[in-house]
């Protein structure tokens, strides 16, 4: 996999989040490209964009907000998680209360609660800015 986007309407809220879960921002700025309209289906785009990569360096975030078309708001707002479509992100955590102590500094809360996956793993659902919900997972023993 190489990306992942995710549409947003504060990118640098949702940046500091993502980097707050130790992705590093590899470059934010206007998309000039305009083969991007051609690509995405949509006339009169005008976005800026920011790209974060995983810590191992294996996959990346890309923001966008869109400040031409607007972005649409999906209904329900806050969708649980049994609705349709990409849902969460998962991450791999050393600490997993410390990283829940640090998001929610940037405002996010826990979905549900911390829980024991038999003596594997803790998981764990965050919701945070723009109701983006990333799942932590800490590998025990």
């Amino acid at each position: 996999m190489d990306n992942v986007l995710i549409v947003v309407e504060d990118l640098d809220a949702v940046i500091a989040f993502l980097v707050e879960l130790g992705m590093e921002l590899e470059g934010k700025g206007p998309l000039e490209w305009r083969g991007a309209e051609r690509v995405i289906g949509l006339d009169g785009v005008r976005q800026d964009i920011a790209m974060l990569r995983v810590p191992n360096g294996h996959g990346r975030v890309e923001l966008a907000k869109f400040h031409r078309p607007k972005a649409i708001t999906p209904e329900p707002k806050d969708a649980p998680a049994n609705t349709f479509g990409l849902r969460r992100i998962m991450f791999a955590v050393d600490d997993i209360e410390d990283v829940v102590a640090r998001l929610r500094a940037h405002g996010a809360e826990l979905v549900g609660e911390i829980v024991r996956y038999e003596n594997i793993y803790r998981l764990c659902y965050v919701r945070g800015p723009e109701d983006i919900v990333v799942g932590l997972a800490e590998e025990l023993g």
